[in-house]
């Protein structure tokens, strides 16, 4: 199981592992519960470097980052 301390989020820590080279077990503590789970759900079992590619760079509001691009980056960090 990794963990992973978001920055300039809502969420404060994103928990997930990678088996086989698929997201599992992906979930946040704090932030918009709702779209959060529902982002899990959809990556749940998605392989990890897709993930990277799909959700790396997404913004929320003037952040320069959304809790997807931080989920990306802590895939990306234990690839």
């Amino acid at each position: 199981m990794f963990e992973y301390e978001p920055e300039e989020t809502c969420s404060t820590k994103i928990s997930f592992e990678i088996a086989e080279g698929k997201l599992r077990s992906v979930a946040y503590e704090d932030g918009c519960e709702g779209n959060l789970k529902a982002l899990s759900m959809l990556v749940e079992g998605m392989d990890a470097a897709e993930v990277v590619k799909k959700f790396k760079g997404l913004t929320c509001e003037d952040r320069g980052t959304s809790c997807a691009d931080q989920l990306a980056r802590a895939v990306e960090k234990y690839l």
